[in-house]
């Protein structure tokens, strides 16, 4: 528990100091005036200052923040001389008395940055990998500038109690490889075998999905099952998986950036199928089953930690690293009130207008969609929390 909060926190850490660096960097390269560099949000845990700016710590480590002079000003508040709120001498280095063009490089830079660190990872990733990866598929998808093979496999999800299966070992979330040395790749298939070998000894070779291990034992189906059992006592499933290769030097040149593209136009579809499927079904459940928060993405890191083999566990842990940050970067860019998106919206209509928009309603714009953005944070959160304890009671209650 301990390792997983920590790795999260390196992870969260890592994305927000590369997002904020880059509001920073910029910032500093036009000469606005830096007020403050936090990772986190206040109450603040410990703080320096450095020259005109305070670098802080905050108690909530789920974020951070960049703290612009004269950023609160700059939906259209007019500078006055005998304001003191602001020295004259710093109001050409005020975020708000910048030209649209200026405030606009700094909205977007988080995002860039963000970007930029999901390339450097997925070319890092696929390096290590061979440029071959495996993605699950939860709808029909053609990846674009790599190499594609479908596959399907049959996972197991529950075993019944006292059952063959049980006895041999197995877990629930394992892939069934081969039985009696016959790849299994459909559960018809495998259901078809196994009642054929009723009463005698077959071989059954499994992977377990999380770990990755390998793992083989001899079975006897029983002839006369425990009704809704079956003869091994598995609950089965179909998954396919579209195996990925850049073969090619062209492919490979582009991969750390094609990677994350196709990772971001997939999770749309796969999102749009899951909207579909809520629809049919008429309930919300298989969207929010889709989307994780925090929490899920802890519990996600707590099962790659667990990854036996050295290699993969880093390679899984740089796979989702990426992901966040390209995820991070797009989601930040939508134009909605409160993120960098929602400000380069404003600026934008500052831009095209030639007028600033109220500074009142720019600030009120942002407020609600800071509280709308933590609500649904907090949704999701009590949707992982929900899920994490079914999922714990069904492991722990016989």
């Amino acid at each position: 528990m301990i390792l997983t909060i920590l790795v999260f926190l390196i992870i969260l850490s890592i994305l927000v100091l590369v997002h904020e660096f880059g509001h920073f960097l910029v910032a500093k390269k036009l000469g606005i005036k830096v007020e403050e560099f936090g990772i986190g949000f206040p109450p603040r845990a410990l703080s320096f200052k450095r020259g005109e700016t305070i670098y802080s710590i905050n108690w909530l480590p789920i974020g951070g923040f960049v703290k612009l002079y004269g950023e609160d000003e700059a939906g259209g508040g007019q500078f006055k001389v005998q304001s003191s709120k602001f020295k004259v001498a710093d109001r050409q280095r005020a975020f708000f008395a910048r030209p649209p063009w200026q405030k606009a490089l700094v909205a977007v830079a988080g995002v860039v940055m963000n970007a930029i660190l999901a390339i450097a990872i997925f070319y890092v990733f696929l390096f290590i990998s061979g440029f071959k990866t495996e993605l699950s598929l939860i709808s029909d998808h053609k990846f674009f500038g790599v190499s594609q093979k479908n596959v399907k496999e049959v996972v197991v999800n529950e075993i019944a109690k006292n059952s063959p299966a049980e006895k041999a070992g197995m877990t629930p979330f394992i892939k069934i490889v081969s039985v009696e040395g016959t790849e299994i790749d459909d559960s018809k298939d495998f259901v078809k075998i196994v009642n054929a070998k009723k009463g005698e000894k077959i071989e059954v070779v499994w992977e377990n999905l999380r770990t990755n291990k390998i793992s083989k034992a001899t079975l006897v189906p029983r002839v006369s099952p425990p009704k809704n059992e079956g003869a091994l006592g598995v609950s089965l499933f179909s998954m396919s998986s579209a195996v990925l290769e850049y073969k090619t030097g062209l492919q490979k040149t582009f991969s750390g950036v094609v990677h994350p593209a196709n990772l971001l136009v997939y999770n749309f579809d796969a999102i749009g199928t899951l909207v579909k499927v809520s629809f049919e079904r008429k309930t919300i459940e298989p969207v929010s089953q889709g989307v994780s928060g925090p929490l899920g993405i802890a519990s996600i890191t707590s099962t790659i930690l667990q990854i036996q083999n050295i290699k993969e566990r880093i390679l899984q842990l740089l796979n989702l690293t990426g992901i966040l940050s390209i995820s991070l970067a797009f989601f930040n860019v939508l134009p909605i009130p409160a993120l960098d998106g929602g400000r380069l919206f404003f600026i934008l209509i500052e831009a095209f207008t030639g007028k600033k928009v109220n500074q009142s309603f720019e600030t009120m714009a942002h407020k609600i969609g800071l509280t709308l953005l933590l609500g649904l944070v907090l949704l999701i959160t009590l949707q992982d929390l929900q899920r994490l304890f079914s999922e714990f009671f069904s492991l722990t209650i016989p």
